[in-house]
């Protein structure tokens, strides 16, 4: 059991459990250090005992909350007004946050990779918030994936997603390099090869997806990162 003086953003629990998530085959073809492997680690595998949410997810509920101008909770958050009318979209699972995202009241759930994010099946304008999580590393171009998601948020609508960030080095196009999946190779398919490994650039792809602001949430960086990005 870890206690520390972090809250969870999703439920409020103060008491974390962490297991080890990453493997020495994926440790070698990022090319990563141990002091990055253990952060990567945390991010992943340190869950709050109450709800069950990591930090990438605590990052990513507080990243939410900045976009609703709200303090507290997402669990909060959900019961407010604003909460019950909400028109949230998520791309693919968000891990453990899914299962509280799911009570906003407008919410849509988009199953990657049945749902392209190269020609998401929505119309325009259609969303408030867009939520995914450590999924667009494996999108093929992830500036036109960030793209239609700009395209179905509202005007005044918000992009929250997570990327696996390694901040000491620039983002890496993996073509022509060894396939590497973030799951059992032996059973996950081509839609879940990396194709982009992030690096301290990844905010520039929102930029030239044609956001124009982006804020950073963190969680005892560089352990946990998440990004707000605001379509006008």
């Amino acid at each position: 059991m870890i206690r520390h003086n972090l809250m969870c953003s999703v439920c409020g629990g103060a008491e974390f459990s962490a297991r080890s998530i990453l493997w020495q085959g994926l440790i070698d073809e990022w090319q990563i250090s141990r002091r990055e492997a253990d952060y990567i680690d945390r991010q992943q595998g340190e869950q709050c005992t109450r709800c069950g949410a990591n930090l990438r997810s605590i990052a990513l509920a507080r990243a939410i909350l900045s976009c609703l101008c709200m303090s507290g909770t997402l669990q909060e958050a959900i019961d407010t007004p604003t909460g019950r009318t909400l028109r949230i979209l998520e791309l693919n699972e968000a891990g453990s946050l899914t299962p509280t995202i799911r009570g906003f009241g407008g919410y849509v759930f988009g199953k990657y990779p049945e749902v392209d994010m190269h020609a998401l099946p929505y119309p325009d304008e259609s969303f408030d918030i867009v939520v995914h999580s450590d999924t667009l590393e494996h999108v093929p171009n992830p500036v036109h994936g960030l793209e239609e998601c700009r395209r179905v948020l509202k005007t005044t609508g918000a992009l929250c997603f997570t990327v696996p960030i390694i901040v000491g080095r620039m983002s890496r196009d993996r073509t022509g390099l060894p396939k590497s999946f973030h799951g059992d190779a032996a059973t996950a398919t081509d839609d879940l090869i990396v194709q982009t490994e992030f690096g301290a650039d990844a905010w520039t792809f929102i930029m030239n997806a044609g956001f124009c602001r982006v804020t950073t949430h963190a969680v005892e960086y560089p352990t946990a990162i998440a990004f707000a990005a605001f379509k006008t």
